[in-house]
């Protein structure tokens, strides 16, 4: 079946991968980014792969803007299948050195433009009771890690906000969730996790400071043959096969290295489903 997809951050890393293996699987996608000026990479790689996409200005720190690429899509398709929100920015940084301004903007990238694209498309998918919302999350949603903690906190934020959804959602409207949970991905948004650290002031000469060393080395290891880091592609693949399954997971990691970071988290409910169907049980049974 032939899905109108409405996908977040595509400018880069896996945006495009996601966009480029949509359109090659024969759905209508809407590629949008915040800054159309950026919209080369994607179109040489659509043109690359043979695939014709189209291209929407979305910024989902603007409710505007949002709902105008959705209204878009709507008056194009008259229908939106499937939500993919992968639109996201990584933060390095201990909250005691961290901006105002920074917090701010990582909590509203990476959750709160979630939340409003998911609720711009909730009427329309309620309507056809049917519908499929995909939150690109993070193992840092179920695993604290160094230095992450702003992260990791928009990122749980994605995995509450998720469970929740489903938990109702899906049984009262035909309407999936799904949260997928890459490790480290080899892309711009990697590498601009250690890059930010020098553009927001460096490594401060503090207590901090033999810590973040410890951890930058790391990082910088893990992106090496340790199976952490894995390929836009990669994680792609995995997208699109919870795109195209008949009951998709609530949640889902995408690498081994992955599984294993998390398996003291998701080891007895892998997939979440055991959790949505007693959530239900106790609340709404």
């Amino acid at each position: 079946m032939t899905k109108v997809i409405l996908i977040t951050g595509t400018s880069t890393g896996l945006g495009i991968s996601l966009a480029v293996d949509a359109a090659r699987a024969g759905h209508i996608v809407y590629a949008t980014m915040r800054n159309l000026d950026r919209k080369a990479p994607l179109l040489e790689a659509a043109k690359t792969a043979g695939v014709t996409l189209n291209l929407l200005q979305l910024d989902v720190q603007d409710s505007a803007s949002v709902t105008a690429a959705v209204d878009r899509v709507i008056a194009e398709q008259g229908r939106i299948d499937t939500l993919i929100n992968n639109a996201g920015l990584g933060f390095a940084r201990s909250v005691e050195q961290a901006d105002e301004a920074d917090i701010q903007r990582i909590i509203d990238i990476n959750f709160t433009g979630v939340v409003r694209c998911t609720k711009a498309v909730m009427p329309h998918m309620r309507k056809a009771r049917a519908g499929h919302v995909i939150n690109i999350s993070s193992v840092g949603g179920l695993v604290g890690q160094p230095f992450n903690e702003i992260y990791c906190g928009a990122k749980f934020a994605v995995e509450g906000f998720t469970e929740s959804m489903a938990c109702y959602i899906t049984p009262a409207f035909g309407i999936r969730f799904t949260a997928v949970e890459p490790g480290g991905i080899a892309s711009e948004f990697a590498n601009n996790v250690l890059n930010q650290i020098a553009e927001t002031g460096g490594m401060l000469e503090d207590e901090y400071l033999p810590i973040l060393q410890k951890y930058v080395a790391g990082s910088q290891e893990r992106s090496g043959s340790s199976g952490a880091y894995q390929t836009a592609e990669q994680v792609s693949a995995v997208v699109m096969d919870v795109l195209s399954a008949e009951e998709p997971p609530i949640r889902v990691r995408t690498s081994d290295w992955a599984e294993d970071l998390t398996r003291l988290k998701t080891g007895l409910d892998p997939d979440g489903r055991k959790m949505q169907a007693e959530v239900y049980q106790k609340f709404l049974a």
